[in-house]
């Protein structure tokens, strides 16, 4: 079977006197029936070249699933009188809402069922379930396209009956008021964005909701929550690098708003309640790796911010819990999260012992305020995640729940865990790779070694046990992770470091970290393997364009590759709300910044790795329409016979098929083809 070849209609494209010419442009035109028969016709491609496999990539699909607990169930968790938890029924691909009232050992109430609402449906999403304080209603918010465009519906938990009342086109949240007949929910403009906040009355029509705030800056989300103390509501407006939040008390919705701190730009903050003051995480007063503050709820402008844990140099402080007599830090030193636990009355503070070279610690759901008793996760590339109970005035640990994996095949001793250190190009910075491998596989330049990067927006990538990554490990695989700039690994300067005009920093941080599994004999190029989704897409891109022969193959899924466009076009989703992570093309030196990296512009007559690009019809993060302009081009022009594959998921957005099974079939496609490729 031949591969696709995409028509071609010119398309030029000009801005600060510099010509582009797009001869794919014409794909973004997602009701053409002809955009259809190109993606249809690329699928099928990828299944002829994958069908060898298909017999493969069954078993690798049958393996994964049959790690996974099918009547699974989370761990229970207490709040205003119920025990609420999520279960799954074997047999059945959706997640059921259940809650039992003060003890576990009560009759079972069904809060939801989202395999009922999912009947006949090729894609569901439940988004948001929140119940009303009297815990007689609940709030839930679905999305049948994968669009991420959720319509909010109501429940009545003691009738089951649904209500009538429908909201459309929201982000799924809804917020009760402690009247419990009011909501606050958002809705999204035509970019997606989440831009204006409204206050429902149950049982009124939806023309009678009152707007209660519009942002009308488009590089700016809204969003609305409840405070632990379930004493205020809070609207957070927020940008990339500012934010400004406003509040009421819970209890009176009619009141006027009040801001804590009007908008700043580079100041950003985020609130919680307790007692009579709100403590606040920011980074005010140059605090680069944020800092937490308290001011009296009366006086909360930041004239008036008292520091509570200041600013330090070594340490990026990335969330905080109140209890009642305790504050609880999450803290990265080094790379490494910890948490460290201070009490309030006696001022002694100490960190959780953790002992794995590379691994990811949080704090867990801690919903009650007035509690010696906090829940904490951990776990590492070796260690399934796990859920504890730590006693905060007797300090003992308690294992409340931990992953199982079946098949009785796993055992933790059989993995090694590595964590080290690529010197970055200019010899100034050391990029820390974590590391997973069998025991029993050894380092050699026959090794075969998957990378995975994604260092966009601040996100870590961190160090996290998986189920599926074990069908390659037993393999013979190593699997790895390079901690980049453009995350916050090693600090918020990590993060400032890998975006805007230093973005390239990313790209060629995941180079050398290739780079230096090489020269530390772990692998060869023969055998090294790039991973990465969405902004990770954009990284293998750009990598494939800067070094094509570093790499034996790519795996590219959802990626944002058409950098240019996409940035110049402020209808699409999220493109606004992110100048301040990539720039602004519509100024002369972001554009021509960008479109030195930007992997659909970069494309040249050259040999290019093996490649597996994947995307979903209805992606709201990246358009379908980028990958398969990059696909079109990259056959174009690429002069090697290595595989280039494009699957396109027709039912499908951002986050690939719905249900708890489904996506591991992509999971599968992935596998074999890196193991196919491996083997040729």
């Amino acid at each position: 079977m031949k591969a696709p070849t995409a028509k071609k209609i010119e398309k030029v494209l000009e801005i600060h006197g510099d010509r582009r010419i797009d001869n794919y442009f014409w794909m973004n035109e997602k009701e053409n029936p002809e955009v259809i028969q190109y993606l249809e016709e690329e699928n099928a491609y990828a299944d002829f070249v994958m069908k060898d496999s298909e017999e493969f990539q069954e078993e690798l699909f049958q393996e994964m699933k049959a790690r996974y607990k099918k009547d699974d169930e989370s761990l229970p968790y207490f709040f205003n009188e119920y025990w609420y938890i999520v279960r799954y029924e074997e047999g059945k691909e959706y997640p059921i809402f259940c809650r039992k009232y003060k003890t576990l050992e009560n009759k079972e109430e069904i809060v939801l069922d989202v395999n009922i609402l999912a009947e006949g449906e090729e894609f569901f999403e439940v988004a948001n379930v929140a119940v009303s304080p009297n815990n007689k209603l609940a709030s839930f918010s679905s999305d049948n396209v994968g669009r991420r465009i959720y319509t909010l519906n109501f429940k009545d938990l003691k009738t089951n009956e649904i209500l009538s009342d429908k909201i459309e086109n929201t982000t799924g949240k809804a917020v009760w008021a402690n009247d419990n007949e009011h909501v606050f929910y958002i809705i999204k403009d035509e970019s997606l964005r989440a831009y204006k906040v409204y206050r429902h009355k149950l049982g009124t029509d939806t023309s009678e909701d009152v707007l209660i705030f519009h942002e009308e800056d488009e590089t700016f989300d809204v969003n609305v929550f409840k405070t632990k103390s379930m004493e205020y509501i809070f609207m957070a407006s927020s940008s990339t690098i500012s934010d400004e939040h406003h509040f009421i008390p819970a209890n009176n919705v009619f009141t006027e708003w009040k801001v804590i701190q009007p908008r700043i730009d580079d100041l950003e903050y985020s609130v919680e309640h307790y007692e009579d003051e709100f403590y606040i995480i920011t980074n005010a007063d140059d605090a680069t790796n944020f800092k937490i503050v308290k001011a009296k709820i009366d006086n909360c402008g930041m004239e008036n911010w008292v520091d509570v844990i200041p600013h330090r140099e070594e340490v990026l402080l990335e969330g905080f819990e109140i209890f009642k007599n305790y504050l609880i830090l999450e803290e990265r030193e080094d790379g490494l999260l910890q948490i460290k636990i201070i009490d309030e009355k006696t001022q002694e503070s100490y960190y959780l012992p953790f002992s794995d070279p590379t691994y990811t610690a949080y704090i867990g759901t801690n919903l009650e305020f007035d509690t010696e008793v906090l829940r904490y996760g951990y776990t590492s590339l070796t260690q399934p995640n796990s859920t504890y109970e730590y006693n905060l005035k007797e300090k003992t640990t308690k294992l409340l729940k931990r992953q199982e994996v079946l098949g009785g095949k796993f055992f933790p001793e059989n993995y090694i865990s590595e964590r080290i250190w690529a010197e970055s190009r200019d010899g100034e910075e050391q990029i820390p790779i974590s590391l997973v491998y069998h025991k029993d596989t050894k380092k050699s330049a026959n090794t075969p070694v998957l990378l995975y990067g994604y260092g966009s927006y601040g996100h870590t990538v961190d160090a996290s046990f998986s189920n599926v990554r074990l069908s390659i490990l037993d393999r013979g695989f190593i699997y790895a992770i390079a901690h980049i700039r453009g995350g916050e690994y090693l600090g918020r300067e990590w993060y400032e470091d890998g975006k805007m005009l230093f973005k390239k920093n990313t790209f060629f941080d995941f180079i050398d970290a290739g780079k230096h599994l090489i020269k530390e004999n772990y692998t060869s190029s023969k055998h090294l393997y790039a991973m990465g989704g969405s902004a990770g897409g954009l990284l293998v891109g750009a990598v494939m364009n800067y070094e094509p022969s570093l790499f034996n193959g790519i795996v590219a899924q959802v990626p944002f590759v058409d950098v240019v466009s996409t940035m110049l076009d402020e209808t699409i989703p999220l493109t606004t709300g992110e100048y301040d992570e990539w720039g602004n093309p519509n100024d002369e030196e972001y554009y021509h910044y960008m479109k030195e990296y930007s992997p659909y512009d970069n494309i040249e007559a050259k040999d290019y790795p093996h490649t597996l690009i994947t995307t979903g019809f209805h992606d709201s993060q990246v358009q379908y329409w980028e990958p398969a302009k990059w696909t079109a081009k990259l056959r174009e022009l690429k002069t090697d016979n290595n595989l280039l594959i494009f699957k396109t998921d027709m039912s499908s957005g951002h986050g690939g098929a719905s249900g708890r099974f489904e996506s591991l079939k992509e999971d599968a496609l992935e596998y074999a083809f890196l193991l196919k490729i491996d083997n040729m």
